[in-house]
């Protein structure tokens, strides 16, 4: 008889199992590229770009006093109820909520995997829209279940066939990665038919209080068994590092994950930052969250503006982060994460998004400052990555012409006539760009994204049959160099300016 055990004392379909990607990797980055961590921007991790309440005049909390009063009470064991969290918690959601709705979590992770725990048996289907939060699928991949993925627009049409199938379906609104808030209206639609098809709607309402949190679904738990909603503070308030969240459910759905939950999965010091931070006058709707919903708006306009240049499409966002097409560029996503990273600014690559491939980004919302160097950072990365594929071009080129002579026209390219019809194409890219020589006919003009690029749109001269001819003498001989580029400006380009 074969043994068909796993060679380690674990569930067999876990050894296939890998983490999730993350963003927010800043001490791993400083390691990578010798860079201070104080030095790094991140906008990989989208939290609140206002900053935390304990910066603003209002609300009036002071984070020393709260963690010295959670010190206090480091010595016993947390009360496992966390009445005052729960309470604090339906207070800031409103919408009829009681302490009874309220599940405390550990983070978004956590308030997953418990939900997995409670609902998940081995070979249930578990629905997926892609792309979107990765930790959907890993913890319930833990469980055993089957993922089926749907496309985003897909949600609100189901076939009836398919909800019946499925034990559970997660919308994450605003979702992650993409930045789209669905309407309540549709959430609760879909909530009504999931709940008639006794399958459980998840719905993750992480960053809600940062978009629009009108369109919150909590009013429609305590009728819907079936309806699942998860909050989380670390991005609102800005403090990932102490984790806490909570989950809304009917009283009795509550009830069971309550019994089932962790005995004490909030310590001492998240119970109490976060109990203050919910019973801030105004709850979704304070000032400070007020304020944080302007403050983004208005540098996502900003930051848009700036990112909608040639190669880059981003996306209409809700909240405090923009999903960005970069198909026309050239530069894959994990090739421009990379290399923005080295310049010590990180950005989110969404290739680990359900496989989604690798043509998008997603960039945190960030303060004035810091969205001009993210802007500023993405120019240089393109102009740098622009050098090098230019020289290997010419390289090519040369290499070619050694040869075969000049390259002639190339009628195939979709750019051509770019100077002149009859032009010869065998320096596409120029080798002395930038020359910065208004005598070529170059000249600056104003980027779509701010600032001055220089642009060789009226410079005909390397075109021109006998200049090219006469430079390639220089580089067929002495090859691609500074030194060589430098020979060639002076022998030929000066001589003919």
């Amino acid at each position: 008889m074969t043994d068909q055990r796993s060679p380690l004392p674990v569930k067999k379909y876990l050894l296939s199992l890998e983490p999730c990607a993350h963003g927010g990797l800043i001490r791993k980055s400083s390691q990578s590229y010798g860079i201070p961590e104080s030095e790094i921007l991140d906008a990989s991790a989208s939290l609140n770009p206002f900053g935390t309440p304990f910066e603003q005049p209002c609300p009036e909390l002071d984070l020393q006093e709260l963690l010295m009063t959670g010190i206090e009470k480091m010595e016993q064991y947390p009360d496992n109820r966390y009445l005052e969290y729960r309470k604090a918690a339906a207070g800031f959601t409103g919408m009829g909520i009681t302490y009874e709705n309220i599940i405390p979590g550990n983070g978004s992770t956590e308030i997953i995997r418990l939900v997995a725990e409670c609902v998940i048996a081995e070979g249930d289907i578990v629905l997926i829209p892609r792309p979107t939060f990765s930790e959907y699928e890993m913890q319930c991949r833990v469980m055993g279940a089957q993922i089926r993925y749907v496309d985003q627009e897909e949600i609100f049409d189901l076939a009836d066939e398919i909800l019946d199938e499925a034990k559970m379906i997660f919308v994450c609104n605003p979702n992650n990665p993409t930045g789209k808030l669905h309407l309540k209206q549709r959430i609760g639609e879909l909530a009504h038919r999931c709940a008639a098809h006794r399958t459980i709607l998840f719905v993750d309402e992480a960053f809600i209080e940062l978009a629009d949190p009108e369109q919150t679904v909590a009013d429609l738990v305590e009728e819907n068994d079936y309806l699942f909603i998860q909050r989380s503070l670390t991005k609102a308030f800005a403090i990932p590092g102490i984790r806490m969240g909570f989950g809304i459910a009917s009283s009795k759905f509550a009830c069971v994950l309550n019994n089932a939950r962790l005995s004490w999965n909030m310590g001492c010091i998240a119970d109490t930052v976060a109990t203050a931070l919910l019973n801030m006058e105004g709850g979704v709707n304070s000032k400070y969250l007020q304020d944080s919903r302007d403050f983004i708006a208005q540098e996502r306009e900003f930051l848009m503006g700036k990112l909608s240049r040639r190669g880059f499409r981003p996306a209409e966002s809700s909240v405090n982060y923009i999903f960005v097409d970069i198909s026309e560029l050239s530069l894959n996503s994990s090739e421009l994460a990379e290399r923005m990273a080295s310049h010590g600014v990180l950005i989110r690559d969404c290739s680990s998004f359900q496989d989604i491939g690798k043509d998008y980004i997603r960039i945190a919302i960030r303060n004035r400052q810091e969205n001009e160097r993210i802007a500023s950072t993405i120019r240089q990365v393109i102009y740098e990555w622009g050098r090098e594929q230019a020289k290997m071009q010419l390289e090519e080129n040369i290499k070619a012409a050694t040869d075969c002579g000049r390259m002639g026209s190339n009628t195939e390219c979709d750019y051509y006539p770019c100077h002149f019809k009859g032009q010869d194409c065998t320096f596409c890219f120029c080798p002395f760009y930038p020359c910065e020589d208004t005598r070529t006919g170059g000249s600056w003009v104003e980027s779509s994204s701010g600032g001055q690029v220089w642009s060789c749109l009226n410079c005909n001269i390397v075109h021109e049959e006998r200049i090219v001819d006469e430079l390639l003498q220089v580089f067929t001989a002495e090859g691609l160099s500074e030194e060589s580029i430098r020979k060639a400006w002076k022998n030929v380009m000066e001589k003919n300016l």
